[in-house]
């Protein structure tokens, strides 16, 4: 790999995870909440301390409806919208951020996953190894030799080589997988009935989503047949939601 790394962070990701990792009850004078702020700054200063990156960008997402919700007008209705209390500090997470001259990416149309994938591979055309911190497994589809995610709370890496280790498919086979499975966090609806343990299973066996399709008759359960021939145009469409788009519109330097 690459000697030099950018290290590219889901800023909303993050600020969630702040927030809800640190009690509530932190205030500035002023009485404005600060968990989420101080628990950002924390990780932010970890990154910078511990893993030395020789960039850093931020990407958020934006209020606007993505390209998903023109595709499926469901998509994410399942969400609670951002408690008040983190919202307040989104500007204050945005301030400490522009306080270390950190670049913050947001694109209307698109999320901030789209952002970070897009800023990936730029990244890894330009010679450098891209670092995504993010617990969400739809990074995963990005992985490459120069490309791997960092969760920040396990401390932990993951790669090509330790996803095939661990779960025994490739990157490109993660929107495969989750195409079958879904994803209940972003309401995308995938198969009913199969789950991710199922959903894995059957592309460590088929491969792809299509191949899935083309030998439903060989798979086992009456119901996992009946619900994958009624649901294939259902899969097909998760494909797509769950397919991180890596050709945003930016101008980096």
């Amino acid at each position: 790999m690459p000697d030099k790394k950018v290290f590219l962070i889901d800023g909303n990701s993050q600020a969630y995870q702040a927030y809800y990792a640190i009690k509530s009850g932190l205030t500035a004078p002023d009485g404005l909440p600060t968990n989420a702020v101080y628990g950002f700054t924390a990780m932010l200063q970890k990154i910078i301390r511990e893993k030395k990156p020789d960039y850093i960008a931020v990407a958020f997402d934006t209020a606007a409806p993505t390209f998903r919700h023109e595709l499926f007008t469901d998509y994410k209705a399942n969400r609670k919208p951002m408690p008040d209390d983190l919202f307040a500090q989104l500007e204050w997470i945005r301030n400490v951020l522009a306080g270390y001259r950190i670049p913050v990416f947001a694109v209307d149309g698109y999320e901030a996953d789209d952002v970070l994938g897009t800023l990936a591979l730029a990244s890894a055309k330009n010679g450098l190894t891209a670092v995504i911190v993010t617990r969400d497994k739809d990074a995963l589809q990005l992985l490459s030799d120069a490309v791997m995610a960092w969760d920040n709370k396990k401390d932990s890496y993951i790669t090509v080589e330790s996803l095939a280790e661990e779960m025994r498919i490739t990157p490109d086979q993660v929107v495969e997988m989750m195409a079958l499975s879904g994803d209940a966090t972003d309401n995308v609806p995938g198969v009913p009935g199969i789950g991710p343990k199922t959903a894995l299973a059957l592309i460590q066996k088929y491969r792809t989503l299509e191949n899935v399709l083309a030998h439903v008759d060989e798979i086992s359960g009456e119901k996992t047949r009946e619900n994958l021939r009624a649901h294939a145009a259902d899969a097909r469409e998760s494909k797509r939601l769950v397919t991180i788009d890596t050709a945003v519109p930016l101008e980096i330097d």
